[in-house]
């Protein structure tokens, strides 16, 4: 009589051990097996100049969603993966530098003084980091509001809590780089795009890489390829001017005025490169959210005074871990069935032995 009623605490052991051990893989160690795979790009300048090398993070649009928009459960999960994944790149990969090109808050251009301060502990929890790591964060049009929502208000208490202003020049080991409030750059003479602008052009030198949220002007994703650039059906939408992308008439000062080697920008939450003038390269820098994408990624890149270098990592992807929890599901539902088909042949298989010796009698 105890065998049936072992067999069934033996089913819900197995139950719950195999959602704790689904959740436990999905929610963490998922991470490892896959960002273990990203590595720094490798090239043979960078052997020579060791010393001189300085490798940095890029990534853009982590968008923490606010208390507007959004539901509670999908903003606990979008932090919780993107703190898993960016805490176990830092273990990995040990940058000196980490960039956010922009759009930290999703709500930061409508947050009140309170809602900002409790954006503010949480995005300040999700990617703490080492001392010897440096993070600078650019602005986005979330953070501070489109050109005609940003005011002077917004903008201060964005650039008050991480440091930067709307045209600063970064230097680490020699190697410079430009910090554009993009958002700003709108060439129409309004007070904040014209102070930035003045400021530009005083900083007006070659630098080794211009950070940004906004991409320079490029009329579509027609020509971006890769497993991380817009959907197909998505890719010859034309971008406006201004609100996907900078001007032509912006992006043709900051090309002149700097020069620079290389630009990094985020906004559009896809992956793209594309060559200015050709001689500018451009890199957009997909969203490190899953909120906006499936398969998450951000860019190492090595930098001396004269070289650099990038590679990309990915994070695991929404429908790997969706069809884990799913497999992990029909399992838990079919087990039950299975049990009771085994427990209902082996009770009409006693049955029958007892029909059996009735009728030898």
């Amino acid at each position: 009589m105890g065998r049936p009623g072992s067999r069934r605490w033996g089913s819900v052991l197995f139950l719950v051990s195999s959602a704790c051990s689904a959740f436990i893989f999905c929610e963490y160690f998922i991470y490892f097996p896959v960002i273990l795979r990203c590595s720094w790009p490798h090239a043979e300048w960078a052997e020579a100049e060791e010393s001189e090398v300085l490798r940095v993070f890029i990534l853009s649009d982590t968008h923490l969603l606010g208390v507007i928009r959004g539901h509670w459960f999908d903003k606990l999960r979008r932090e919780w993966q993107m703190e898993r994944a960016f805490q176990t790149a830092l273990w990995h990969l040990r940058p000196q530098v980490v960039f956010i090109l922009g759009d930290v808050f999703d709500e930061g251009k409508w947050s009140s003084p309170e809602d900002w301060e409790d954006d503010v502990r949480r995005f300040q929890h999700m990617f703490r980091h080492p001392n010897n790591t440096e993070l600078i964060v650019l602005v986005g049009n979330h953070d501070v509001g489109f050109h005609h929502e940003m005011s002077s208000f917004k903008l201060q208490r964005f650039e008050k809590v991480f440091g930067v202003n709307s045209a600063r020049i970064f230097t680490k080991k020699g190697i410079n780089f430009l910090l554009v409030n993009s958002v700003a750059m709108q060439g129409d003479g309004c007070p904040i795009c014209h102070a930035v602008e003045n400021k530009l052009l005083r900083l007006s030198r070659e630098l080794s890489c211009s950070m940004q949220h906004y991409p320079l002007y490029r009329g579509s994703d027609a020509n971006c390829t890769g497993q991380d650039a817009a959907l197909p059906q998505e890719r010859h939408l034309l971008f406006q001017e201004r609100y996907d992308v900078l001007s032509k008439a912006a992006s043709r000062k900051l090309l002149q005025w700097f020069q620079p080697r290389l630009i990094l920008s985020g906004h559009t939450h896809n992956g793209c490169e594309v060559l200015h003038e050709e001689k500018h390269p451009e890199i957009s820098v997909p969203s490190f959210s899953w909120r906006n994408r499936n398969n998450p990624s951000f860019i190492l890149g090595i930098f001396s005074s004269s070289h650099f270098a990038l590679s990309k990592c990915f994070l695991p992807q929404e429908s790997t871990v969706i069809a884990i929890y799913a497999t992990a599901g029909v399992t838990a539902a079919l087990l039950p069935l299975v049990h009771w088909f085994c427990f209902k042949g082996s009770s009409l298989m006693g049955l029958m032995g007892l029909m059996g010796k009735h009728k030898s009698l």
